[in-house]
C-alpha cells in the first residue's frame, strides 16, 4: 500500500493539471445563463481508470453511459467531459442518445475510442441537455486545452458550490515520487456510505501520474473513500448523478506501486 511506504507529503497549489501528463480546459456552452459550465479533462495518454456510481434507482444517463464505457473499455480512459447547468437526468432515451453523442464528440475531436471518454452531467434534473451547446463548447475546450488550466475545469463543473474544490499533493515515497490532483463539486444533498457505489451529489475526479501494479488503483480508491466521502453528510439525500472517477497515467515512471 502507499500509506506503507510513504515519506513525505508535499502540498501543491492546483488540482487535476498538477500531475504530468493531464490537461484541462473549462468553457461556456451557454447550458448556464452564465459563466463556465463545460469541463475537460484529458490525459495525454490511456490512463487505467476507477470509478464509483450512485445507487439511486433512478440513474441520470451519463451514469449509465460511463458505466457501460468503463466495462466496454476494460478500464481505460482518455477523456472525461463534464457540463454543469442541466443533470441530464429523468431525459429517458433522448437524454441517453445525448450522453452517448457527447462521448462520441469528445472521441471524434480527440482522435480516441469512444468507449475511453466517460461523461458526466449536474444540474437541473428533468430538462434535456442541448447537444448542439455541447458541440460547439467541446470544440473550444478542446482548443483551449493546457497543462495550467485547472482550476478553470474546477470551476466549470460548479451548480450552487460557493467556490471551486481542487487540491494537489506530490507523494515522496520509498519507491520513487509521484502526484496526484483531485476536484470536485457538490454543496447539497451529500451523505455518507460511498463504499463501491456512492450515496452522495458530488462529482469527484481524482488524477495521479503514478505508476501502479495492475489492479491498484479500484483498491486505492475504495480506500480513499473510506476514510473521505464515505464521512460526510449534508442532508442525507441521495442524486441521480453522483459519480467518483480516478485516473493514473503513469507518466512518473516511478516503480510499480
Amino acid at each position: 500500500m502507499i500509506l506503507s511506504t510513504l515519506e513525505t507529503l508535499e502540498t501543491l497549489s492546483g488540482g487535476v493539471t498538477t500531475p504530468r501528463g493531464f490537461r484541462a480546459a473549462g468553457v461556456s456552452a451557454g447550458i448556464k445563463a452564465r459563466g463556465l459550465d463545460l469541463a475537460l479533462l484529458v490525459s495525454d495518454t490511456p490512463a487505467t481508470a476507477a470509478a464509483v456510481f450512485t445507487t439511486n434507482r433512478a440513474q441520470a444517463a451519463p451514469v449509465v453511459v460511463s458505466r457501460d464505457h468503463v466495462h466496454r473499455s476494460g478500464g481505460v480512459v482518455r477523456a472525461i467531459v463534464v457540463n454543469s447547468g442541466c443533470a441530464n437526468a429523468c431525459t429517458g432515451e433522448a437524454g441517453l442518445q445525448v450522453a452517448r453523442d457527447m462521448a462520441a464528440e469528445t472521441s471524434r475531436l480527440l482522435g480516441c475510442p469512444v468507449e475511453q471518454v466517460l461523461v458526466c452531467s449536474t444540474g437541473v434534473i428533468g430538462v434535456a441537455l442541448d447537444i448542439d451547446k455541447i458541440r460547439r463548447g467541446l470544440h473550444a475546450a478542446v482548443a483551449a486545452l493546457a497543462s495550467n488550466q485547472g482550476a478553470l475545469a474546477a470551476r466549470a463543473i460548479m451548480t450552487t458550490d460557493p467556490f471551486p474544490k481542487e487540491h494537489a499533493v506530490t507523494v515522496h515515497t520509498a519507491r520513487g515520487s509521484f502526484t496526484v490532483g483531485g476536484m470536485a463539486k457538490g454543496a447539497g444533498m451529500i451523505a455518507p456510505d460511498l463504499q463501491l457505489q456512492p450515496h452522495a451529489t458530488m462529482l469527484a475526479f481524482i488524477v495521479t501520474d503514478a505508476v501502479l501494479e495492475e489492479g491498484a488503483l479500484d483498491g486505492f480508491l475504495a480506500h480513499a473513500l473510506d476514510w473521505s466521502f464515505n464521512r460526510i453528510t449534508v442532508d442525507g439525500d441521495t442524486s441521480t448523478n453522483d459519480t467518483c472517477i480516478a485516473l493514473a497515467n503513469g507518466a512518473a515512471g516511478n516503480p510499480p506501486i
